[in-house]
């Protein structure tokens, strides 16, 4: 292979795939700048100059305007949505990095991207260069060659496709790479409204093409068609050829290769530089203009000259990467002091007690605030001033020095600042001092105003006081052995960076709090997430406990299924092979067995063997139910029952997890380690990784209280639909209820099959599934869908008026709330491409739904635990999980505090229309109980 090698991206294909990699959760900086096509953009380009180390490189881009293939067909992508209005902000950002890594960008008036990179691959071929086309557009394979590569770059840590001629003709089933275009021509192709002949997909085109070889060899042979497909290929025979002429990649356009021209230069730092600022590009121009090292292929990129042969490669200073606030702790004054004496301990906990707001934060040796050792704790009651107090390795001399600051910590009276407060409180509670009064928590104030965003100090202090915090690694130094630890490091360095963090925290709290009464969320901070903090700190210090011994007996026994499930597989396929692999699952399946692929194949030219297509094939095909039997077996015992007994704190023998309460937009909250939400319940095998978690001890016993249907039941509340209301207030069935009013039947008639159909619509509906959808849940026509949707819709009318006036009011707002407040904020309600207005307005309807019921879980949470606490009950409540309460209970208590859960989830917001109804049970495990 030449050492020649060029590079040439599809710009616009390539900033379509980036924006729309980050549609679920889209990178916003502060400026409210969509990032995520930029930074996707940047990302592939980055990856390919570390890794792939081109000797030469260009970008071309579409320009606005028809090209030459309007003149042919004037519909020619007439079809597509409107530039969505982030793609348009982020080209000329896109554009102005791609000049600052020196990179040309090739555009001609009248041409597209594929047809200028077809030309300068063709051209570049025959100058003895291997050339990659970066590009995820598939039509882009007809011009592989032998020296030709179509280059995917790599999506979701799937790993880059580099795909030759071999790739190409098993992807599209072809003979010659000269067919992708026939195939084109036949299919047709949606994107760009390339309109084919009506009836023919590819696995048709392919079949034809192996018997035709051509389209115009098809054409010519029309009359050995039979019925529907013989008039179809005469009627739209001129189509075809037209098809084809658009399809084909334009080889000889009015561009030209020139070596120099494309060779690859030394990237301009200080214009990147100033780009990634604006951008709040932190850890990409780390990567690009920080530290890097200055020898090999690397050296090709910041001044070196490419396929240098010299022997010996001069070594530069290492770079650092450009600030992205203009403060530090260099150039901003401060007074940070180091407390160590008797009378400075003692002076410090004088003026902290005659205060009526703290910041502090604590220092400690892990992330995992119920196995860290604490090693000091900073703070501040003043801008520009901090404190640092330090403490020593045993237990009993930190005690001793926690226990000076106890009265400030247990004072009422005193607000409490924190940037993930929860942390500290946990440290503080594992030393026996309970962190009492409010908590002003920054971490969750900027969660409650920008839901979407990243909530780190680092972060907040760069973005909102222009403020470069002290990184750790100034202190310890990079990973590695020789990192040191915290106690190691120079005390006035520790000092500096641990007083920082609190003085910084101090002044994010003066600016986030002021936003949060003018943005009117005060009050659902301080009625929800602040004394939430407090249900959370408790609830994972308590910690839940677990039978090791079961999971160690259950993870035998799946073991003994996994053998099982691979005997029968192997019987079934004649061979052993690796069931774990997904090519070779494939070969064995649809080239070995001839099991029917009506699929695309992946982008690798594999079979594609995910869950939902093998769960169609396996109504019809044993090995393939055995095969998905074997991968639940497999991921239950690798993933939960060997997994969890590593979680077990050893201090406790217990499982503490994680809550996390600045994740989820909705306001739900997620757990780690272990991941509670995740754990299976759908099947049996599933459900009995529940029956791992039990009591403290023969005197207790766990309690499961669960919403019931508690989505639905708000849908009813916040809507107002009278008819949905009268079913939930008569206590009926809301599915069978529904099947009795969409199908107009008796309520106590209604059939198995109406009742499913009516639960799916029920759910679907109110995350704005159409018709498409909903018949694709279903197996029904679109048509059947669509008429069960208006069926549904006159039934439910006062719901089709919620889901309107909703939508109207996120246009004109750009937001939507919950009946608590919770806001989220919608940037595409009103974008000019469809695809994106649609997802907004969908989560437009249910934010508010899913968003009350986080609420109403945490309110519940908030006054079961100031219940519990009132009347000085030994039991504890142990974990949450969407709309579910663990607890762990005395036994001696269990009727009052099952009265006590009932009654404060029920009024967990009051006055509601709907009926909450709360299931409850009890056993001597989380399965029995639940």
């Amino acid at each position: 292979m030449s050492d020649k090698k060029l590079f040439l991206l599809d710009g616009n294909a390539l900033v379509y795939r980036a924006h729309f990699a980050f549609i679920t959760r889209p990178l916003i900086n502060s400026k409210g700048v969509n990032t995520s096509a930029i930074t996707g953009f940047v990302r592939s380009l980055w990856d390919i100059l570390t890794h792939q180390k081109p000797s030469h490189i260009a970008v071309s881009f579409d320009i606005s305007g028809d090209t030459f293939r309007h003149e042919w067909y004037p519909e020619y992508k007439a079809n597509r949505e409107a530039q969505p209005e982030d793609i348009t902000i982020a080209m000329p950002y896109i554009r102005s990095i791609i000049e600052g890594f020196n990179i040309p960008i090739i555009t001609k008036e009248g041409y597209e991207a594929d047809d200028i990179i077809g030309t300068l691959s063709k051209q570049a071929e025959k100058e003895g260069f291997t050339v990659y086309m970066v590009t995820p557009d598939k039509d882009f394979g007809q011009l592989v060659s032998e020296n030709i590569y179509l280059y995917k770059p790599s999506r979701q840590g799937n790993g880059v496709d580099i795909m030759g001629e071999k790739e190409i003709l098993a992807n599209w089933n072809i003979k010659r790479i000269d067919q992708v275009i026939d195939m084109l021509g036949l299919q047709g192709d949606s994107v760009d409204n390339i309109p084919g002949i009506p009836g023919i997909g590819p696995k048709t085109a392919s079949k034809l093409l192996e018997k035709y070889d051509t389209i115009e060899g098809l054409i010519a042979h029309a009359d050995e068609l039979k019925g529907k497909q013989k008039e179809r290929v005469i009627e739209f025979a001129d189509q075809a050829i037209l098809s084809k002429k658009l399809a084909t990649i334009d080889i000889e356009s009015p561009v030209e290769f020139h070596e120099e021209d494309f060779r690859l230069s030394p990237l301009n730092r200080e214009k990147l530089g100033e780009i990634f600022k604006e951008l709040e590009f932190r850890t990409l121009s780390q990567s690009i203009l920080g530290e890097q090292a200055q020898t090999g292929g690397q050296q090709d990129l910041f001044g070196g000259s490419p396929g240098s042969t010299s022997a010996k490669v001069k070594k530069e200073a290492p770079k650092k990467a450009p600030a992205m606030a203009d403060k530090n702790i260099k150039n901003t004054p401060h007074e940070y002091r180091l407390i160590e004496s008797e009378k400075d301990l003692e002076d410090l906990a004088e003026l902290l007690n005659h205060q009526t707001l703290i910041c502090f934060d604590t220092e400690t040796t892990g992330l995992d605030a119920n196995e860290a050792e604490l090693m000091g704790i900073s703070f501040s009651i003043e801008k520009g001033k901090g404190y640092w107090v330090p403490v020593p390795y045993e237990e009993e001399g930190i005690r001793a020095i926690l226990n000076r600051f106890k009265t400030v910590f247990e004072n009422e009276n005193i607000v409490k600042i924190g940037q993930n407060i929860k942390y500290d409180a946990l440290i503080l509670k594992w030393y026996d001092i309970e962190l009492k009064g409010t908590y002003h928590d920054t971490m969750i104030c900027h969660y409650l105003l920008e839901p979407e965003m990243k909530h780190s100090m680092d972060y907040l202090s760069e973005t909102y006081l222009n403020y470069e915090p002290v990184k750790i690694q100034t202190l310890i130094g990079k990973k590695g052995i020789s990192q040191l630890t915290m106690r190691q490091a120079d005390p006035e360095k520790v000092r500096d960076y641990a007083a920082e963090d609190a003085d910084i925290t101090l002044q994010l709290h003066e600016y986030l709090f002021q936003e949060l009464r003018n943005e009117k969320l005060e009050k659902l901070y301080l009625d929800i997430e602040e004394p939430l903090i407090k249900v959370l700190v408790d609830l994972e210090f308590t910690g839940v406990n677990l039978d090791q011994q079961y999971l160690k007996d259950y993870s035998q026994e799946l073991q003994e299924l996994i053998l099982q499930q691979e005997s029968k597989i192997y019987k079934i396929a004649g061979t052993h092979f690796n069931i774990a692999s997904p090519k070779q699952v494939g070969e064995i399946l649809f080239d070995k067995l001839k099991i029917p692929y009506r699929w695309r194949r992946t982008r690798t030219g594999q079979y594609s063997t995910d869950e939902d297509k093998m769960n169609e094939l396996s109504q019809d095909h044993e090995i393939v139910a055995d095969i998905l039997q074997h991968r639940m077996y497999s991921k239950l015992k690798s993933t939960y029952v060997d997994a969890l007994p590593l979680m077990v704190n050893p201090k406790t023998g217990r499982i503490h997890s994680s809550f996390n309460q600045a994740l989820a937009a909705t306001g739900r909250l997620s757990s780690n380690n272990p991941n509670l939400q995740n754990i299976p319940i759908r099947t049996p095998e599933g459900r009995r990784i529940r029956k791992a978690f039990v009591p403290r001890d023969a005197d207790h016993v766990l309690v499961s209280a669960d919403y019931s249907q508690i989505e639905l039941r708000l849908i009813a509340e916040i809507s107002g639909d009278e008819a949905m209301l009268e079913a939930f207030q008569k206590g009926q069935d809301i599915h069978r209820a529904t099947a009795a009013r969409v199908y107009d039947v008796p309520y106590d008639q209604v059939s198995d099959d109406q009742r499913r159909n009516a639960k799916t619509v029920n759910f679907s509906i109110t995350y704005g599934a159409g018709s498409t959808n909903l018949s694709r849940q279903l197996g029904i026509k679109r048509t059947e869908a669509k008429a069960l949707i208006e069926q549904y819709f006159k039934q439910y009318a006062g719901l089709k008026s919620y889901m309107d006036s909703t939508v109207d009011f996120a246009r004109k707002n750009g937001y939507v709330e919950t009946m608590l407040g919770r806001r989220r904020k919608l940037r595409d309600i009103n974008s000019r491409n469809g695809m994106l207005r649609s997802g907004a307005e969908r989560i437009a309807i249910n934010t508010p739904i899913q968003g009350t019921a986080a609420d109403m879980i945490k309110l519940a949470m908030i006054k079961v635990f100031d219940a519990m606490q009132a009347d000085q009950l030994k039991s504890k409540m142990i974990l949450q999980v969407h709309d579910e309460l663990v607890f762990d209970v005395y036994k001696p208590e269990l009727d009052t505090l099952k009265k006590i859960v009932e009654e404060q989830m029920k009024n967990a917001i009051p006055d509601l229309k709907v009926p909450i109804v709360v299931g409850m049970g009890v056993g001597n495990d989380w399965l029995e109980a639940h």
